[in-house]
């Protein structure tokens, strides 16, 4: 048996109500407990911050987008300075990559930062083995993945048909085939439509050759997903990402969240997630008027409890963006004519990969930046608003920390804002300027911790310091009493942690890692009679469309590491 205790720091724990007090942590046997004996290896955090450790609950680091960016872009591993650190060896594992780091330094730098486990938010459910075979690579972090319906056939022609039991027991089969935890909807029903050369701009807009429209994707999706009880909610990436104009259409697609309530029994309240949200929160009619929607958009969250979101902030860096959004990759290679690549994946899904420069001396790209701070800035219940970049899209998830300062300090933001050489442009379209909230360690904690893992139905075991859950916790080198004048410690502090420790084991020490125990990959597993005419339906697909057959379309068991099942039962 193996204890810990944690002596003297100050503990921040939303989900038990922890704001602050000087509280000590008991380990044991991986657990956190109420008490241990005197036998228990301690550790001194007087002086310290203490939280869960961190759930990101959208991020983009395993599986063929991701690989397809790092083959694309051998160059992003050269990057040298601020992070970059080109080709480097501080684990056990060579490091490399920026926005598209390796599975290594993928595992190594979230724990560095004090997370301990991330969500892959769009999984592919053809090409789900290469997601599992990444996450056995990584080390340290549990991870788990969302396969992606929004464009499947299957769920069109159902959906299509009100056939929501049908969609439900297909849903079922699907997490299982894929060992994914829940429903992603990557722009509803455009994706599809990008194999024709088209695009669904708004909910309304009909799917080619499907007779459906987002909206009825959308909603029939939340139907399905409150019918299987599953922990996480429909987590969706709507329609008309990236253009000026889209907080109208955003606000109408959050409005399809009206009228339905959360049915499960994982404690989450919320029927719909809407990821990156900086991304849908755009006024103006064109680049030219590009301002900020993020307060309207807000209005709106603030006042409809069964919505979450995260924020998608821009980081002002060199990055790769990838999405299961087609014909948005298209456009942005139009609009900076860099390298890019589209795939399709069969009867599924698509994706593409287009470098970006977010460039602080660009109108726009600052815009974007106050935009995804704005988001936060308004929140009412930060417990429903998660920190992300949606990495790597709109920056790397390794500069959390700097939005965390961005977020506490409006000094830091009036000192960034201050370098960019269109100040006046973002100002006018914009209120970052004027905002002077400064969010507190427990907000935070909240944003990082207790949030995501209640929105993905996962706080009995992530992002809490309850006694029962998973003894996952980072010590920062921050006294909460006293925190520091000069806001580049916050991010300093966040960046490295004096201790990550992974179920009571020490990861990391002084932003040195120092273990790599076991991990998880975390999926939902539902149980519910056999729905003949969709086992009939899976058939005649595979044979009629599907390039591989059936019994090896699923993921075999082999392929999954450490599989730790979320229970769903659902009866007759």
């Amino acid at each position: 048996m193996s204890e810990l205790l944690i002596k003297n720091g100050y503990v921040f724990d939303p989900i038990s109500g922890i704001k602050g007090d000087k509280t000590d942590i008991a380990i044991k046997d991986g657990k956190i407990v109420d008490k241990v004996s005197s036998k228990a290896k301690t550790i001194d955090a007087n002086g310290k911050t203490v939280m869960a450790g961190g759930v990101d609950v959208h991020t983009h680091v395993s599986g063929p987008k991701v690989n397809t960016g790092r083959m694309m872009r051998p160059e992003d591993k050269l990057f040298r300075g601020d992070y970059r650190g080109g080709i480097l060896k501080q684990g056990k594992r060579m490091e490399m990559g920026f926005s598209i780091p390796s599975t290594y330094k993928t595992g190594y730098a979230y724990a560095r930062m004090g997370y301990t486990f991330t969500n892959e938010a769009a999984m592919p459910p053809l090409l789900a083995p290469h997601v599992h075979e990444e996450f056995r690579d990584t080390p340290i972090l549990d991870q788990s993945a969302m396969p992606v319906f929004g464009n499947n056939w299957f769920c069109l022609e159902y959906l299509k048909n009100k056939e929501i039991e049908n969609n439900a027991a297909y849903v079922a089969w699907l997490l299982k085939s894929t060992y994914g935890i829940g429903i992603k909807v990557v722009n509803p029903g455009g994706s599809e439509a990008w194999a024709w050369g088209e695009n669904c701009v708004n909910i309304h807009d009909p799917v080619p050759y499907f007779d459906i429209t987002p909206a009825e994707i959308i909603k029939g999706l939340i139907e399905t997903n409150e019918y299987l009880g599953l922990p996480h909610s429909v987590h969706l990436h709507g329609n008309n990402l990236g253009n000026p104009g889209n907080y109208e259409h955003t606000i109408e697609t959050l409005k399809l969240a009206s009228g339905y309530k959360a049915k499960n029994k994982f404690g989450r309240k919320q029927v719909l997630h809407n990821t990156h949200l900086q991304f849908f929160s755009y006024k103006g009619d064109g680049w030219g008027t590009f301002a900020s929607g993020a307060k309207e958009v807000m209005d709106f969250v603030n006042k409809t409890d069964n919505i979450t979101i995260d924020l998608g902030c821009v980081t002002l860096d060199e990055t790769t963006t990838m999405t299961a959004d087609g014909p948005f990759e298209h456009h942005l290679h139009e609009l900076n004519h860099r390298k890019w690549a589209n795939v399709d994946v069969e009867l599924e899904t698509g994706s593409g990969v287009v470098p970006y420069v977010y460039d602080k001396d660009i109108a726009v790209c600052g815009i974007q930046w106050a935009i995804g701070l704005e988001l936060a800035l308004y929140a009412k219940d930060l417990m429903r608003v998660h920190i992300t970049t949606d990495h790597p899209n709109a920056g790397p998830f390794t500069r959390y920390p700097r939005i965390i300062k961005w977020l506490m300090s409006a000094k830091s933001r009036m000192a960034t804002l201050d370098t960019m050489k269109r100040k006046e442009k973002i100002i006018k379209s914009s209120d970052i300027a004027g905002m002077d909230r400064e969010l507190g360690l427990y907000d935070i904690a909240m944003m990082t911790r207790a949030g995501p893992a209640k929105a993905l139905g996962l706080s009995s075991i992530y992002g809490s310091l309850m006694p029962g859950a998973d003894a996952n916790i980072a010590i920062y080198n921050l006294d909460a009493t006293k925190l520091p004048t000069d806001p580049e410690l916050i991010e300093e502090a966040f960046s490295k942690t004096a201790y990550t420790i992974k179920e009571g084991v020490i990861v990391v020490k002084d932003g040195e890692i120092t273990a790599e125990p076991p991990k998880y990959t975390i999926w939902t597993k539902v149980t519910m009679p056999e729905n003949t005419q969709v086992m009939r339906d899976i058939k005649e697909k595979f044979t009629k469309c599907y390039t591989v057959n059936l019994e090896n379309y699923a993921v075999f068991e082999e392929h999954v590491h450490n599989p730790r099942a979320l229970e769903v039962e659902v009866k007759a």
